[in-house]
């Protein structure tokens, strides 16, 4: 029977705080062994202490995990300096998990190469994979586009970027019993495994359409051959674009949008970075959206989870939302984790962090994307012989 337990603590001392979180999942588990791990920090904490206190606890157990911009579960809720621990476990359960070091040299090939090795290591085609990755030292979206390529694009791949609080100075990815930077962490799963993926932004397209007409990775220097900053003041006037006006960059077949957050502009050469890769050629526009549109898309996404969940009732939830969105969300911020627990009941475990981009595919059965200013919902539970949930 699959099942997840959760632990959070909000303990200043590394040491105290996991061994906290450990005793929490360790009762809602009882004597049913752990298969896999995820770690979601704090950057304020001591993690090796913390990694070790695990460590300990379940010896080798396959972990990957990240520091964040804030930790939500079903046990504490939502804080900005926490740790969280979910626990997965499952007799018919198969895990495996590689890490990209030093990514950024090459995020596509290291990442490729980590997805390969993982893959190989599982035995058996992977129903999920869950990765944590750097987020300030390279491209989100070239780390997707390796394990993409790593994995056949046969199982859908979700997570989020680590953050530090916006401090925006070093982040801090978990793999096993390692601290490191610079790296992209993944876990496969395989089994009999029922998922299902639910996103949303709440950011709504405005104006007209332009395209890409050059861009280099993530920064656009042209939209319908005119510098890109032109296209934001048309709209913006004198204002520097920023992330409460993200870019929508909309799908080949035009079905669906994904989101890139202004980083930077530059008035003298009119060109705009990106937080995420744009494709050259790309259909864009301008998007907006306030506190009750980002909620009432949170709700809608979780809702086609839910009815996308291949199986009974789901086993646990993880998500992972942008920091942008809890910095516009403000004290409503909380309402995202009510918001899932409503859907899938206040008895089921949910887990997740706030990150510098998001990974999941925006329709089912498609190809993961890089996310800006988006929450990725994912259902697990274990699928019977008869397709329900165990």
């Amino acid at each position: 029977m699959f099942k997840v337990a959760v632990g959070q603590s909000c303990d200043i001392d590394a040491e105290l705080a996991a061994s906290e979180v450990v005793a929490q999942c360790s009762r809602e588990l009882g004597a049913t062994p752990p298969r896999a791990a995820l770690v979601f920090a704090s950057v304020e904490l001591d993690h090796r202490r913390v990694l070790e206190r695990i460590g300990a606890a379940h010896p080798g157990l396959p972990l990957i995990g990240c520091t964040t911009d804030g930790e939500a579960t079903s046990r504490l809720g939502f804080h900005e300096n926490s740790l969280a621990l979910a626990l997965l476990a499952g007799d018919a359960l198969t895990v495996a998990t590689a890490v990209a070091r030093d990514v950024s040299r090459d995020p596509v090939e290291r990442s490729r190469v980590a997805a390969a090795a993982a893959a190989r290591a599982l035995g058996r085609p992977p129903a999920l994979c869950v990765t944590t990755p750097e987020s300030l030292t390279t491209s989100g979206a070239a780390i997707l586009e390796g394990l993409r390529a790593g994995l056949a694009d046969i199982a859908p791949i979700v997570g989020g970027l680590a953050g530090d609080a916006v401090k925006h100075s070093g982040t801090y990815q978990f793999h096993g019993d390692e601290v490191l930077r610079d790296a992209a962490p993944l876990l496969l799963l395989a089994g009999p495994l029922a998922v299902s993926v639910g996103l949303s932004s709440g950011w709504a397209p405005i104006g007209r359409r332009g395209v890409v007409s050059r861009a280099d990775g993530h920064v656009v220097h042209e939209i319908d051959g005119r510098p890109a900053l032109e296209f934001y003041r048309h709209y913006l006037g004198d204002d520097s674009p920023s992330g409460d006006y993200p870019l929508a960059v909309f799908e080949p077949d035009g079905a669906g949008f994904f989101l890139r957050a202004p980083q930077r502009s530059d008035p003298e050469t009119g060109r705009v970075a990106f937080f995420g890769d744009v494709p050259e050629g790309a259909l864009v526009q301008l998007t907006t959206a306030d506190r009750r549109n980002i909620l009432a898309r949170c709700d809608q996404a979780i809702a086609a989870a839910v009815a996308d969940y291949p199986a009974k009732r789901p086993a646990a939830a993880l998500f992972f939302s942008c920091a942008s969105r809890r910095r516009v969300l403000g004290s409503r911020t909380a309402e995202e984790l009510g918001t899932i627990a409503r859907h899938v009941g206040d008895d089921v475990p949910i887990a997740g962090f706030y990150a510098y981009g998001e990974l999941g595919p925006t329709a089912r059965g498609g190809p993961s994307r890089f996310h800006n200013e988006t929450i990725v919902v994912t259902l697990l539970g274990e699928r019977d012989e008869g397709g329900e949930a165990g």
